[in-house]
């Protein structure tokens, strides 16, 4: 090829091919076929020379060993080739999804039923048909039948010829106004051919025109409209005859009443219909319509009420019993009130009246609308001198109680705290619950009370009340002061739940405790904690540290000592049992539990058993602790612990000393002289049979009888049952019971009753199959199992084999499809990786080119917008020199 510039190459190999120059006009005429072969060598001249000038359109790869004869795929590659057919291919599938990127629309299925998998594939077809044919039958703008009335007397147009005098056809033919058809088939249009009609009954039916089948459709219309018109008529002579007897039906219908006669309304109309009636001999039959839209109508059914309107009306109807109650205390009838006269519209009473509107509420002055903000003043005042000379706060709580508990933490605090007396959780009034006669006529429960701020308010509520009707009284208490009812109301129903708080340890603290009061008062506790779970908790805590210093106080006086209170007494108990029951126990932290929690552990891991009361309340607290850990199952060692004694305590064995016990748990009381009295009696078998522990007998008991120490017994082995069931998953339950299994076998069950002896013997062997379960699934422990760590190896790796084909074939089959696997995803990622980066690059271009249309249609814009101004701008210049140039021709004149 010639040297010099890309341009001179290309002319020297274009006239050196022929392509170019003066073509060679021979004297013969060329033929078709070797005009397309010069093309085709043309087109082959062309590529070769491009080729030859771009040498970078075709890449060679260069072989390490050339072999003669052996083709390999991808020597020889066309980058720019492939490179535009990849352009090509995303401009038809990519550059299309980026375009309809985004896009909303497509065919939304409307058909029936489509999107209904409760119906069958039959079923939605037979309903699309018959949807369909209900469509078509509503006519269209062209249906015949869709005329009301036919013209001519129901004759149709068609039927009519203007030739029916003529004479044609037979007699009864002119009378009906129509042509013989043999007339019209051999006159008219196909006649004078008897040759031909005598074959047609020998030809097939001829297939019917276009015409002829609307002719049948449009008489078959006509025909059905026809007898659709007689059956209306039909109709309307029926309606017409009802219409004429309907005077006499009307007065079947409303017949008129015996205790009105001679007045013509008709029961079941209201007055303006009776007003409106007229004698049923008029025979008006639209004024008898006209009356029926007077009649009663059926009325909507209420609608759902809001809680707030709920409170309301319950609140109203409260308010309006009192009043009625308070009447009826005074002797006076709701007639007589004072605001019978002011009423107006008074209508007489009848047997059936509600009597529920002949009272003004406006003026009413009693109970429920007298308790006015002086006269709630007043009793707030009056509960609060009271609370403050019992040395009580507004609360229910002490006055001091609150700084005690503020620093209970400090040194101070405690020493005073170790140096005081025994604080009673709630004030008693008097020094004693007053007690309630069950004799005596029962006392009429108002409906209204005023919601106490203080326990001496609530007390002096239900001083006459029987504890049947406490939660009465309550729950009418919440009903009045609904939070949605006042402003006040939620602080109210917050100091309402601490009273009740007190009330139940009130209760609890008297020698009778009742707690069927107790029982009935808790579903009120639960719900108000619930809506104030901030201020109920607070107080359940006040109540618990009260309970922790009465703890500390004890044990600062004596633990042994019998005067020093160090376990818990029933109200103390019954307030565990209400927290347990109101708040959730199996959470990791929790605000009253956590506290009560521990609480109840020091009691048992510090109080000193001195008396079968003292083993009672640890008991109960034991029931308590299952209670709370039945789900969360953590792990209470001072509750198993105070089990185990509790039967070294009762039971009877064969140790002597705290040494001779097996294992090493705390056993501080065993066989000491206060405990002694408490082991049941061994020298004559017991025949008493164990039955359910009556805590509140066992706790005021002074001296233990040996059925108390048969119930506790059972009790404890209960207890200790179920605690096995419940830690049968811990990992240290071996050491735990085996102890314990071991003090089981050593009780002389022999000298016991029959139920006690039996229940040791079902104790013993289910700690011995637990404790066997728990043996079998327990496993030795091991070091990590792990493949062993080769050593490290410095030798050199030498290859005999330099081959790379070779050196990739592994012996072991399954390796060897790993790695080719391996090598094969590999290389599909960094394909998918190329290709993607590919797309991207492609989608930049495209984004770009579309920001440069842009950029191009907003710069001819305002090009031509800048054109037009300077355009205009000229044209003023030019003007306003044409001003200037006038003005001085002026001027020279």
């Amino acid at each position: 090829m010639a040297k010099g510039s890309q341009l001179s190459q290309l002319k020297s190999a274009l006239s050196h091919a022929g392509v170019t120059g003066k073509p060679q006009h021979g004297k013969k005429r060329k033929r078709s076929g070797s005009v397309d072969k010069d093309k085709e060598k043309r087109a082959a001249k062309l590529e070769e020379i491009q080729k030859k000038l771009n040498p970078f359109d075709t890449k060679v790869t260069k072989l390490k060993h050339d072999v003669g004869g052996r083709k390999i795929k991808g020597v020889v590659g066309k980058p720019a080739q492939s490179k535009q057919a990849g352009i090509e291919q995303r401009k038809k599938t990519l550059l299309k999804e980026f375009h309809e990127k985004g896009r909303a629309g497509g065919i939304v299925d409307r058909r029936f039923g489509e999107n209904d998998p409760t119906m069958s594939l039959e079923e939605r077809m037979l309903e699309r048909f018959t949807r369909e044919r209900q469509r078509a039958s509503k006519g269209s703008a062209f249906n015949l039948e869709d005329e009301d009335e036919l013209t001519h007397y129901g004759q149709s147009l068609s039927k009519l010829d203007d030739f029916d005098d003529v004479g044609l056809g037979s007699e009864d033919e002119e009378d009906r106004g129509q042509i013989d058809n043999e007339v019209v088939k051999h006159t008219h249009f196909g006649g004078f051919d008897d040759d031909e009609n005598e074959d047609e009954s020998e030809q097939p039916p001829k297939k019917k025109s276009k015409a002829e089948v609307m002719a049948e459709v449009m008489a078959k219309s006509k025909e059905h409209k026809l007898r659709r018109q007689m059956e209306r008529e039909q109709e309307e002579n029926v309606r017409h005859e009802l219409d004429q007897d309907f005077a006499a039906l009307r007065d079947l219908i409303y017949a008129p009443d015996p205790s009105t006669a001679g007045s013509n309304s008709a029961p079941g109309l209201s007055s303006e219909a009776a007003v409106l009636t007229i004698p049923a001999e008029s025979g008006d039959y639209d004024q008898h319509v006209r009356e029926l839209a007077f009649e009663k109508r059926a009325k909507p059914k209420d609608r759902t009420k809001t809680e707030e309107e709920l409170a309301l009306e319950e609140k109203e109807a409260l308010e309006k019993a009192e009043r009625r109650r308070q009447k009826r205390m005074v002797g006076l009838d709701e007639s007589d009130s004072e605001d019978e006269g002011k009423s107006r519209g008074k209508r007489k009473r009848g047997g059936d009246d509600l009597e529920d509107d002949f009272v003004n509420d406006e003026d009413w002055e009693g109970l429920g609308a007298g308790l006015s903000e002086a006269a709630t003043g007043i009793a707030d005042s009056k509960g609060s001198e009271a609370a403050e000379e019992d040395g009580y706060s507004e609360d229910g709580s002490e006055d001091g109680s609150e700084e005690a508990s503020d620093d209970v933490d400090s040194e101070d605090s405690e020493d005073e705290a170790e140096e005081g007396e025994h604080e009673a959780l709630v004030q008693l009034r008097n020094g004693a619950p007053r007690k309630k006669s069950a004799k005596g006529k029962a006392k009429e429960l108002p409906f209204t009370f005023p919601c106490p701020s203080t326990h001496e308010e609530f007390l002096e509520i239900v001083d006459d009340v029987a504890d049947a009707d406490v939660p009465t009284v309550v729950k009418r208490i919440r009903a009045l002061y609904h939070p949605s009812l006042g402003p006040d109301n939620k602080s109210k129903l917050q100091t309402l739940t601490t009273i009740l708080i007190d009330h139940i340890l009130y209760v609890t603290s008297t020698s009778e405790p009742r707690f069927a009061l107790i029982s009935s008062l808790l579903p009120h506790i639960n719900a108000l904690t619930q809506a104030y779970p901030v201020q109920a908790a607070e107080h359940f805590v006040e109540k618990l540290s009260l309970m922790h210093k009465n703890l500390r106080r004890g044990l600062s006086r004596g633990a042994l000592d019998p005067e020093a209170k160090t376990w818990p007494g029933l109200s103390e108990l019954s307030l565990l049992r209400i927290i347990g029951s109101t708040w959730s126990t199996s959470d990791l932290n929790h605000a009253v539990i956590s506290p009560a929690r521990v609480l109840m552990g020091a009691y048992l891991g510090l109080g000193r058993v001195r008396s079968l009361a003292d083993i009672s309340s640890g008991l109960f607290l034991c029931t308590l602790f299952l209670q709370f850990e039945e789900l969360s199952k953590r792990f209470v060692p001072e509750a198993v612990n105070f089990l185990v004694n509790a039967v070294l305590h009762i039971a009877p064995h064969p140790y002597k000393t705290v040494d001779a016990l097996p294992d090493s748990f705390p056993s501080p009381d065993f066989r000491s002289d206060l405990t002694r009295p408490l082991a049941l009696n061994v020298k004559t078998r017991s025949t008493l049979t164990p039955q359910k522990a009556n805590f509140t007998t066992l706790l005021a008991a002074d001296r233990p009888t040996e059925q108390a120490k048969t119930d506790l017994l059972s009790l404890a082995l209960n207890l200790l049952g179920r605690y096995a069931e419940m830690y049968k998953g811990l990992e240290g339950f071996i050491e735990l019971y085996d102890p314990i299994l071991e003090i089981i076998k050593h009780v002389n069950a022999s000298s016991m009753a029959e139920p006690l002896t039996a229940q040791v013997a079902g104790l013993k062997d289910s700690l011995g199959r637990l404790l066997k379960f728990s043996r079998q699934a327990r496993q030795p422990l091991r070091l990590q199992a792990h493949k062993p760590i080769p050593i490290p190896t410095y030798i050199p790796k030498f290859e005999a084999i330099t081959s790379s084909y070779l050196r990739r074939q592994d012996p072991d089959h399954e390796r060897n499809e790993a790695s080719k696997l391996r090598n094969q995803y590999k290389q599909e990622k960094k394909g998918a990786i190329r290709e993607l980066r590919k797309d991207a690059k492609f989608l930049a271009a495209v984004e770009q080119q579309k920001q440069k249309e842009k950029d191009h249609a907003y710069h001819e814009r305002m090009k031509r917008v800048f054109g037009s101004i300077e355009g205009e701008r000229a044209e003023e210049k030019a003007m306003e020199r044409e001003k200037q140039k006038l003005k001085k021709r002026a001027g020279r004149k």
